[in-house]
């Protein structure tokens, strides 16, 4: 009973660091990235589509991207969908491909993405620490229902605080990484 709770409390840990390195690579470090597309939908005949769905895109250089459409009808809507998400690139339009400059950053941009990192990381940890108090409160119902005894409930506790630690440091040092991304010139 407290081993089914404790991958349970592990799963959900890692979701949480999942989605953290999910929200890290949206965040523009200065170098051309093709992540910061993945948000953006395109309405391609009706249906919102990924840019990487419908299209190659490519880094020739550490601060360009280029995306080339297999249907040269959607680049204008490519173009559009870029300008309407406000991830600070202007597109060139060139008739057959789109290329994004990555200007590099200014030093108040780069503290700006620093604390909105920042905040995804406080992020992980309250679901971190979410996943945690469920445990906690399974293994409590567990022990109320005398699936287990008191002194498996407490040593559960513990391993889980303990679980709750490891993955609390894995979010420091995703953070300390991204900083460190991001602030380095």
């Amino acid at each position: 009973m407290v081993d089914e709770i404790m991958l349970e409390a592990e799963e959900g840990m890692d979701k949480a660091i999942d989605s953290l390195k999910t929200a890290f690579a949206s965040v523009r470090t200065g170098r051309a990235n093709a992540m910061v597309l993945d948000k953006i939908r395109v309405d391609y005949y009706g249906v919102p589509t990924p840019i990487n769905q419908m299209a190659a895109i490519k880094t020739p250089d550490a601060h360009l991207l280029v995306i080339e459409p297999w249907d040269k009808g959607i680049l204008g809507g490519i173009e559009h969908a870029i300008l309407q998400s406000n991830i600070g690139i202007m597109p060139s339009n060139d008739g057959t491909c789109l290329r994004l400059p990555f200007p590099a950053l200014t030093e108040e941009r780069r503290r700006e993405y620093v604390k909105q990192c920042k905040m995804y990381s406080e992020e992980a940890r309250v679901r971190i620490r979410a996943v945690r108090r469920d445990a906690n409160d399974d293994l409590e119902k567990a022990e109320k229902a005398g699936d287990i005894t008191e002194d498996d409930q407490r040593n559960g506790e513990k391993k889980v605080q303990k679980l709750t630690d490891q993955y609390i440091n894995k979010v420091e040092e995703l953070f300390k990484k991204k900083e460190s991304e991001i602030m380095t010139i």
